[in-house]
Formats: C-alpha cells, sequence, structure tokens
C-alpha cells in the first residue's frame, strides 16, 4: 500500500510543477472531460514458472471503460480510466510428469478478473488541421487489484498478489464541435505479478509459486464530452 502512495504522489507533484510553469492566466477553455470508449486488452504475456516450468497465455478480451480527464492548462491534464476486464489464464508447455501426469501439460487456471485504475499526465499538443485534431501522450502509475479468482478444473486454488506498474501512452481526439469529439487511444501498461497456485489436490504439499509479467496493450476507441 505504501507503493501506492508514494507512487500517486509523485504523480500529483509531477502535475502540480507542470502547472506551475505552465500556468494560463485565461479560462477560456473547457477543463473537464469525460469519454465513454470499447478497449481491447492485449496482454503482452510471459512467466517464469517454478516446478512444472512452461510459460502462460492469457487471453485478449474486449470491454467497456470510462476515463476522465482534467486539464489544468489547455497542454497538461490528468487522466484516469476505470475498467475492468476478466481473462482466462493456463499455462503452455508445463511438465507435470513429476505428479504422474504427461510430459508436456496446459494447465487449466481457470479465469481472474482485473480492476486496473491507472492515472496518467498528459501533454497535449495545440490543436492541427482547423483545430479539430489534438494529438497528446502521456505517462503515469497503475495498481491493479485482482479478484473474482476461479481456479478452473485442475488445481485447488490460485492467489494473485495486487500490483503496481507504471503506463505510457499516446492518442488523439478529432472534434466535432468545442464540445464533442471521437478519441483514439493506445496505452501500455508494464505489470508484473507473483502467482502462487494451490496444487495440492495433485500431490502433497505441491504450491507452484509463478512470476508473470503481463504487460498488456490497450487500444480503445470511443466517444467524449468536454464540459
Amino acid at each position: 500500500m505504501k507503493k501506492i502512495v508514494y507512487a500517486f504522489v509523485i504523480m500529483s507533484l509531477f502535475i502540480t510543477n507542470f502547472t506551475q510553469a505552465q500556468e494560463e492566466k485565461s479560462s477560456d477553455f473547457k477543463r473537464w472531460q469525460v469519454r465513454l470508449r470499447g478497449i481491447g486488452v492485449v496482454p503482452n504475456e510471459s512467466a517464469t514458472i517454478g516446478i512444472i516450468e512452461g510459460d502462460v497465455a492469457i487471453s485478449n478480451e474486449i470491454v467497456p471503460e470510462l476515463d476522465f480527464t482534467y486539464f489544468f492548462t489547455k497542454n497538461f491534464a490528468a487522466e484516469l480510466i476505470l475498467g475492468t476486464t476478466k481473462h482466462d489464464v493456463n499455462t503452455v508447455g508445463s511438465d507435470i510428469s513429476a505428479i504422474g501426469g504427461p510430459t508436456t501439460f496446459n494447465v487449466d487456471l481457470g479465469s481472474v478478473m482485473l480492476l486496473p485504475p491507472t492515472l496518467t499526465a498528459q501533454y497535449h499538443f495545440f490543436p492541427l488541421k482547423d483545430k479539430k485534431f489534438k494529438p497528446y501522450l502521456g505517462a503515469g502509475v497503475n495498481y491493479t487489484l485482482f479478484y473474482n479468482v476461479k481456479e478452473g478444473s485442475i488445481v485447488k486454488g490460485v492467489e494473485y498478489d495486487n500490483a503496481i506498474g507504471f503506463a505510457a501512452q499516446v492518442g488523439f481526439d478529432v472534434m466535432f464541435d468545442d464540445t464533442f469529439f471521437v478519441n483514439f487511444d493506445v496505452k501500455r501498461l508494464f505489470l508484473k505479478t507473483d502467482v502462487s497456485v494451490d496444487a495440492t489436490n495433485l500431490a502433497e504439499g505441491l504450491i507452484i509459486p509463478a512470476e508473470v509479467d503481463i504487460n498488456p496493450w490497450i487500444i480503445g476507441l470511443g466517444f467524449g464530452m468536454k464540459f
């Protein structure tokens, strides 16, 4: 929990410093925007699995997502995204011959839901193409909670550690007018978690540890409104 607090404090100081350095006295712009997007979550997964070895496979998913952005100036903003996904998980090419199974086997680890609130500081470039096209870049922090874990039909249980990571993004808005717009956004989360698989139903005392890199791409398309 301390890591989360420290990361979000650093983000707040980062945004504040930018704001003070770039302060604008005019208020002729809308400071808030909200977007509703459909996002594709594409894990770029890999794992180090103890005892049975092998790798991991995590399913791609498409879900709705809601996000809010506050503009400190016309160029500097902070974005918070909210959404949750459910992913199927299994090992790939594991060796369970030591417990009476085949040499190569994919172990079904059921499913898990992820809630990954992500806060990014953004720089919005000056509008291009008659003020319709507005690109931006962002970087920030992410804290992912793993919940509603279903262990599947093979092992007794699976536990995931909640994890903090970093995020990078690039995107653009295309304005219909000064209020409504369409948005395209790509994020990369740098996220890893420690996993513990309880396989004591297969062999006495068998707990399988794993370090899993999820590192998903998040590709979003949707509509927004400034106010």
